[in-house]
């Protein structure tokens, strides 16, 4: 659709004197954002996102110049000190357009709206920086990602782009318009469509797993080629496959890529932590930002796969990810910040690699014995042909074998490494943190390091996740309504699809770690507030902004999984949890309209929805939900017990005997000295059981 006009732009050169408004002060310095403060100092008239950006361009009738990035992406920064650091550059930005700079992470509804644009303007993928040139009217007409200031490696220059796109601006207003209107109506073809009542059926678990297959590398673990990213939703459905339907091929996907993350360098081997994607096949160089929510997902992950598989590796790597979100990512007031940048002092990666000189003089000899072939640094250079990115090369066995020590001794050497270096890393020049709190990505935190915590048993672990949803509480929760972010003080933004979803299936997991009654009402509040604002009661489904929010060109639904699962599928998945622990039918239907209107999409493509299809399972079998009731000790006895096996279709809640205020459906009789088990499969009950070990077997025998 844009490829006439993508001609005209390209072959279209002016030199124009022409001058906009003047100079402006730079807006973005008062900004919550750190990736908007970031550019503060440059000589670009940058505005924020919002009227009086959008008013300016209608007035003088000027394109739109839009950025978007965030503060932990490498690209943007090279884009940032290539170009928007430029007079040249900037005089040009700030002659011919009005310059809108958007923070991805605080925007993900302008995010969307223009990444889906740009794929299909430019029949390609996108990605950040995003640069989109928009129409007074936020319509875009022109777009693309990285530009450098100049043509390089087969990349228009961002200084020739510039006149060139002002020039079509001004002369192609007819092909714009024809355009424009072409891409509204793709748009609008986004949205999914009811195929009316079907009866849903199993089918896309099934597929899901064998399109996994399909794309699976058996030799370096993951799921697609390089670059490779963890999937953390899509393992965790393999995992929850395996435990509801017995077979080898989704624990062996699962397995397999875990083993070849937790070893590679996309795991950070001194501090512990996940980087965002391994720009190999072999997970040994990382993108080297870390990213508040990758980290969420796959600590729940880690955990429940020790659970499955008893791997002591799945241990160590859930417990450094759950040290390093409190060591580096937790604000003093709860909320957990949201990102580490990939670069220190203006190089990539400069904070976490080494050499072996650099080890050595940290190390006793025979600490250095154990650490050297361990972590390959008896090997080349794997980074930038000088320095070495720690993974696992030489497992502590083969190692202990070849010194001729015990394992034990080799596991302390290395633990004792492993303190040393990180003490030393601590000492260079820190890569940049975000740390604003996302109401969306603070939920995946809460909810994994909750789940953790009641895996091995760590009552600091919960308290994290205590303090975290106790800040989101008292600071983003205003008038029954949601904030989206907080920064210094500031807490703004409507939320998203994602915020209250995300927040509502944490309560549920906190509830199943600590029941509170507070929790239990919240939860209450947030699932009918995703009803009253969210719902698409004719169509089914949730929008992705409320409908209060600020009207943009298109209004998304989304239902495919991407960085973060879809809103759709965990609105989905919650609502049915909370329905069937309360009782109450309107969130199971709200649930079921959703899985009707996106079951086509299922049925096309499960593997993109996975969120969408663990909902489904819980439709077609609904979860196992247990509330046991008795005195505290023995409760914790219980919870203790039942928390060492993986069962993803049980929702056990642990309520104190003298707990009053309940609803009735939670009201249960409590036991003198004893617990009491009241088991309920959607409207199905059992009789109370009184004894952990018949309680067991009842949750082991598995669903009808």
């Amino acid at each position: 659709m844009n490829r006439k006009l993508e001609g005209v732009l390209c072959a279209r050169i002016i030199v124009s004197a022409q001058r906009g408004l003047g100079s402006m002060t730079n807006r973005l310095a008062t900004q919550t954002s750190p990736y908007l403060q970031q550019h503060a100092g440059n000589p670009v008239d940058w505005y924020p996102w919002g009227e009086e950006a959008l008013e300016l361009a209608r007035r003088h009738d000027k394109p739109i110049l839009l950025s978007i990035g965030y503060s932990a992406c490498h690209w943007c920064h090279v884009m940032a000190h290539e170009s928007f650091e430029d007079p040249e550059v900037a005089a040009e930005m700030n002659r011919r357009f009005v310059n809108i700079k958007v923070d991805r992470e605080e925007r993900p509804d302008l995010d969307q709206i223009y990444q889906t644009a740009h794929a299909m303007l430019t029949q390609r993928s996108g990605g950040w920086p995003l640069t989109m040139f928009l129409m007074p009217d936020g319509t875009p007409f022109f777009g693309g990602t990285y530009f450098p200031k100049h043509a390089r490696h087969g990349i228009t220059g961002f200084l020739d782009l510039l006149p060139r796109v002002a020039e079509a601006y001004r002369e192609n207003r007819a092909e714009i318009a024809q355009q424009n209107a072409a891409l509204l109506e793709a748009l609008s073809r986004t949205l999914p469509a009811s195929a009316g009542e079907r009866e849903p059926k199993r089918a896309p678990l099934d597929a899901a797993v064998r399109e996994f297959a399909q794309v699976f590398d058996d030799v370096h673990g993951g799921i697609g080629r390089a670059p490779k990213f963890p999937h953390p939703f899509e393992l965790a459905f393999c995992l929850r496959r395996h435990a509801l339907d017995g077979g080898e091929l989704a624990l062996s996907i699962a397995r397999l890529t875990l083993v070849k993350m937790a070893e590679g360098g996309l795991y950070d081997q001194i501090g512990g932590g996940f980087c965002r994607y391994s720009v190999d096949a072999y997970w040994s160089i990382p993108h080297f930002e870390k990213m508040l929510y990758d980290n969420a997902a796959l600590l729940s992950l880690y955990s429940d796969a020790w659970l499955v598989t008893g791997q002591r590796l799945f241990e160590h790597t859930a417990r450094g990810t759950a040290h390093w979100v409190m060591r580096e990512m937790q604000s003093p007031a709860g909320g957990y910040y949201s990102s580490l940048d990939a670069d220190s002092e203006h190089e990539e990666g400069r904070y976490y690699v080494w050499t072996p000189d650099e080890v050595k003089q940290l190390l006793t000899p025979e600490e250095y014995a154990v650490a050297e072939p361990h972590y390959g640094l008896d090997g080349a250079p794997n980074f930038e042909d000088r320095h070495w990115h720690l993974r696992v090369m030489k497992p502590l066995a083969f190692i202990a074998q070849r010194l001729d020590v015990p394992l034990a001794e080799c596991e302390g050497r290395l633990a004792a490494a492993r303190v040393k270096l990180l003490a030393a890393r601590e000492r260079r020049v820190r890569p940049g943190r975000d740390d604003k709190v996302l109401t969306s990505w603070n939920a995946l935190m809460v909810r994994s390091m909750a789940r953790a915590a009641r895996v091995f048993g760590e009552d600091a672990w919960l308290a994290s996740a205590r303090r975290a949803a106790t800040f989101l509480r008292s600071t983003l929760w205003r008038g029954g309504r949601l904030a989206a972010t907080h920064k210094d003080g500031v807490t703004h933004l409507n939320a998203y699809l994602d915020d209250y979803a995300f927040l509502l299936d944490a309560a549920l997991e906190l509830m199943q770690s600590d029941f509170r009654g507070e929790d239990l009402q919240w939860a209450q509040q947030l699932a009918e507030v995703l009803l009253a604002q969210f719902e698409d009661r004719a169509a089914g489904g949730f929008f992705f902004v409320s409908h209060d929010h600020e009207k943009l060109i298109h209004r998304a639904k989304p239902g495919h999984d991407n960085a973060t699962p879809s809103g759709n599928g965990v609105a989905a998945f919650a609502l049915q949890r909370l329905g069937h622990l309360i009782g109450e039918p309107r969130y199971l239907e709200a649930a079921e309209r959703a899985l009707q209107l996106f079951y086509d999409a299922l049925e096309r493509q499960p593997s993109a929805c996975v969120s969408l299809a663990t909902a489904l399972d819980e439709y077609l079998s609904p979860p196992q939900t247990v509330v046991l009731r008795g005195e505290a000790g023995a409760l914790a006895e219980w919870q203790r017990a039942l928390a060492k096996r993986y069962r993803p279709d049980t929702l056990v809640i642990a309520i104190s005997a003298d707990r009053a205020g309940l609803p009735p459906v939670l009201d249960k009789a409590a036991p003198a000295g004893g617990v009491n088990a009241w088991t309920c499969r959607g409207v199905t009950c059992l009789p109370p059981i009184s004894e952990l070990a018949d309680l067991e077997r009842t949750l082991s025998a598995g669903r009808d």
